[in-house]
């Protein structure tokens, strides 16, 4: 029998919490739920949840700071919940990492189907992408080995191949890798990201990878896909 799949929930009305707890439980998932946004990247980092419900106005910290901090680090699929749906709500959302949003008022049907949406996306698995290879990360020590070999990596280019190897095969935009790799919000160009790209796909080739696992999407961004012969 297979482990239930453990949802967290961030919501400071316990009503909605509890509703939406109540007919994810009955689907058949864990839930652990937060009041607040203070304490929740702690909890992601030390028990990553498959999915996290994330309430855009928080007390402690908003659901948008969460998204980005959660995104330095973690691809956990993320739907945010919003009573406010003014559009530059949405696509700053977006751009920080959110897979999806559900606006409130809601039906909690729509919320666990929302939710076997987004694990089916980020679960399945690609017949053409190896998903098996010997990569091993550590993002306690920004530490990782691809078949066997040290990968001399900056925080930065670490940062850079955890996201992209949590979510084979998926592509992410230059706004969204610079969201993710510059947890200070710093200012850069779109050419700065091709740089950090170009460096960590020579490693992982020196490292005896192929040179085209780490591709360019003309116009769009990139992805890593540990491919087989084509």
């Amino acid at each position: 029998m297979s482990t239930p799949m453990e949802i967290l929930i961030v919501e400071d009305e316990a009503k909605i919490a509890a509703l939406v707890r109540d007919y994810l439980v009955a689907a058949g998932y864990v839930v652990d739920c937060m009041p607040e946004g203070s304490g929740v990247v702690e909890r992601v980092r030390k028990s990553p949840p498959a999915l996290v419900l994330l309430d855009l106005m928080l007390p402690g910290v908003d659901g948008l700071t969460l998204c980005r901090e959660i995104r330095s680090f973690s691809m956990v699929p993320i739907i945010m919940l919003t009573a406010r749906v003014e559009e530059i709500d949405r696509l700053l959302g977006l751009e920080l990492g959110a897979d999806d949003y559900i606006c409130k008022p809601f039906s909690p049907r729509e919320v666990v189907a929302r939710v076997k949406a987004q694990l089916r996306r980020a679960w399945a698995g690609r017949p053409d992408v190896v998903t098996d290879v010997p990569l091993h990360l550590d993002a306690e020590r920004f530490s990782a080995s691809l078949l066997g070999k040290t990968l001399d990596l900056t925080p930065v280019e670490f940062r850079l191949l955890n996201t992209l190897a949590a979510r084979p095969g998926r592509v992410f935009s230059r706004n969204q890798l610079m969201d993710i790799l510059y947890v200070d919000h710093r200012v850069v160009s779109d050419r700065t990201v091709d740089s950090h790209v170009k460096n960590l796909r020579r490693k992982l080739v020196d490292a005896g990878g192929r040179d085209d696992w780490l591709r360019s999407i003309y116009g769009v961004g990139y992805k890593l896909e540990w491919r087989t012969d084509d």
